[in-house]
Parts: C-alpha cells; sequence; structure tokens
C-alpha cells in the first residue's frame, strides 16, 4: 500500500459510463494522483472497473463499497489492484482471505479495528469519517492500536484534508471531492486535473 502513502489523497468516484473511465484517469494522472477508488454505487460500476482494468492504464485501481462475496469474487476475477469495504463482516472478511485480493477494510469502531488486526491488516479505512468522529475519534482509536494505519474516507472535504493528514497513523485521506459529481456529469476532465494538483499541493 506504499502507493497510497505516497499520493495522500485518494478520489472516490461513483461512475457509470465505461467510456469514462480511461479519460478520468488520464485527468487524474496529470494532476498527480496516481491512485483511484472506484465505488460500486452505479448500476455499470463494475463495467467501468473493467474499462480500465482492460486499458491497461498506469493508475492504481481500486474498488470501493464492496459489501458482498460475490463482488470480492468478480474484483478478483478482474484482477483489481485492491479492494475497499465500508464495514467488514466475518463472512466479507473470510471472502478476501479466500479470494487473495489486497483488501483496506472499513472501520469504524476500536472493536472492529481490533478484529482487523486479528487477521492481519496494518491499513484500515475509517469510515464515516466526519460522521463517526472525525479527527478526535480517529486520534481515540488510534491511541492504543499504535500498529494500525488508517484511510479515513467520508464527509472530508477539501478543507478538511490538511487535519486528517497532521495524524501520524493516517496514510491517505479519501475524498469525492477530486472527482466532484458536476465535473463527471459534465466530463470536465481539466476540472478535474485542477482539483488533483489542488489535492497533491496539500
Amino acid at each position: 500500500m506504499m502507493r497510497l502513502r505516497q499520493s495522500q489523497v485518494v478520489p472516490v468516484v461513483a461512475l457509470d459510463d465505461p467510456s469514462d473511465a480511461v479519460p478520468l484517469a488520464n485527468a487524474l494522472i496529470d494532476g498527480g494522483i496516481e491512485v483511484i477508488e472506484l465505488t460500486l454505487r452505479t448500476p455499470n460500476a463494475l463495467d467501468v472497473v473493467r474499462a480500465l482494468k482492460d486499458a491497461d492504464h498506469d493508475i492504481m485501481l481500486g474498488v470501493g463499497t464492496v459489501i458482498s462475496t460475490d463482488q470480492v469474487e468478480r474484483c478478483a476475477k478482474i484482477g483489481v489492484d485492491f479492494i475497499v469495504t465500508p464495514g467488514t463482516t466475518p463472512r466479507l472478511a473470510d471472502a478476501i482471505e479466500a479470494n487473495r485480493v489486497p483488501c483496506v477494510p472499513g472501520i469504524s469502531t476500536v472493536g472492529e479495528a481490533v478484529a482487523m488486526i486479528e487477521r492481519g491488516y496494518e491499513t484500515v479505512k475509517f469510515f464515516p469519517a466526519e460522521a463517526a468522529g472525525g479527527v478526535s475519534t480517529l486520534k481515540a482509536i488510534g491511541g492504543p492500536l499504535p500498529q494500525l494505519s488508517f484511510m479515513p474516507t467520508g464527509g472530508i472535504g477539501r478543507d478538511d484534508v490538511r487535519r486528517y493528514l497532521d495524524l501520524p497513523s493516517v496514510v491517505c485521506v479519501g475524498g469525492s471531492w477530486v472527482a466532484d459529481k458536476d465535473s463527471l456529469a459534465k466530463r470536465d476532465w481539466a476540472a478535474i486535473t485542477r482539483n488533483a494538483k489542488l489535492a497533491t499541493a496539500l
């Protein structure tokens, strides 16, 4: 997960048109971001993931909002670089391990974090970050668990990023503002590149 740490800001994107996958990835790369999390929140999300994977793009391809064993298996078959879960049940964790797909499992409590440590994870997603108490809660969870690193995601705007990145336990921050809905709807790739440059400057 070294590339996650290097990127610092990971765009979290809900995309439905496979033809937009490569232009979006190009826009992010042009702005200095080399990682993307494509969420399974749209009807054609897996087709979008396949389109980007088939393009053999340089961007690190992550898939988010993975909540079922079927989705885990399909992501593994596609060959994505990693998956992200919003929360992680024992059944889901078993499927991830069985398919040997790299994962940033989602947690929001100390108990969930410890459960992921027991399964050997070193990096987890803290979600929904802002609604779950933000930086103060993340400090409280991370205090007794210094062996764990976090990718906070959920409700984090551009002005919030620095507060999270200042925590030693945070490797990167996920956010939808880099590839925002308005820019995606307009296919304004230049705007997304500008946002990516702002993100890398943080």
